[in-house]
């Protein structure tokens, strides 16, 4: 039986596949698309702002009060929105444009809260390469396509695998030290750490167990408001290193329950030694 849709997720599931569509077209032709550097490591395409145009028009249209926070344009709509799209047209852009077929869509809603704090609602993460739809509402589960998520159940860090985002040219040499202590901490206790370059999809990758944790430091909303939520609707827990709120500092600590702690001791010591480190110098 088909998995029923909520009029929310009906639209950011339409949105996304019309998107992907002009994605894959691209992805076909990627040696000729017109490309325009952002910053080292970081570039951003035609497809990039094709995708993007095309997603924050569905979505204005279904829903024309909603704001939005969109990763090329910035966020639209009022400031005291009560709905809140978060969108990236295109998470691994980088993968893209090398012909690697591992790259999404990425769609977060939040929602308001009386108290003007602001909770995920729902996420979506599609990756149109593999036709792989991971996403989930709160409270409703999450899902692949129509069948049901559940976070690994391994306990022992000798059989985990965990995956991270490894630091570029631009990132701050804090941020630089902090993951190489937290590497050099984990790589001689897990079975393995892998970097594919797409946040979201890394995320989505723990919902689905295929990951035992994930972690990466100094993300920006869109990269993971979808799969935050996805995540711990399939049982898993998402914080940052101190137990906070990812989507507060970027900072993203992910994991199935039995290893959480273990991850999160392990990113929190690396960032303080970092910071000590600098401190000291």
């Amino acid at each position: 039986m088909a998995q029923r849709l909520s009029p929310h997720m009906t639209v950011m599931q339409n949105a996304a596949q019309r998107a992907a569509k002009r994605l894959l077209r691209d992805f076909a032709e990627v040696e000729q698309l017109q490309v325009s550097v952002k910053g080292p490591g970081d570039f951003v395409s035609q497809a990039d702002l094709r995708a993007e145009q095309s997603l924050r028009e569905d979505l204005v249209k279904a829903r024309p009060g909603y704001a939005l926070l969109m990763e090329e344009s910035g966020a639209h709509g009022s400031d005291n929105w009560a709905w809140r799209w978060v969108v990236d047209p295109l998470d691994g852009t980088s993968n893209f444009l090398h012909g690697i077929p591992h790259w999404a869509i990425s769609i977060g809603l939040e929602r308001r809260l009386d108290d003007g704090s602001a909770e995920l609602a729902a996420g979506l993460v599609y990756a149109p390469a593999v036709d792989e739809m991971f996403w989930a509402e709160k409270g409703a589960g999450a899902y692949l396509n129509e069948r049901r998520l559940r976070v690994s159940a391994r306990r022992d860090p000798k059989e985990a695998m965990f995956a991270t985002g490894i630091p570029f040219a631009a990132v701050s040499a804090g941020r630089r030290l902090a993951f190489a202590r937290t590497l050099g901490t984990l790589m001689p206790q897990v079975a393995g750490i892998r970097r594919f370059g797409a946040a979201a999809l890394d995320l989505a990758w723990v919902a689905a167990g295929r990951y035992e944790g994930f972690w990466e430091l100094g993300l920006k909303p869109w990269d993971m408001a979808a799969g935050l939520l996805i995540v711990r609707e399939a049982g898993g827990y998402a914080t940052d290193p101190h137990g906070g709120d990812p989507m507060a500092n970027g900072d993203v600590v992910a994991a199935n329950p039995h290893m959480h702690p273990m991850l999160r001791d392990a990113v929190a010591d690396g960032v303080a030694a970092a910071a000590s480190r600098q401190s000291a110098g």
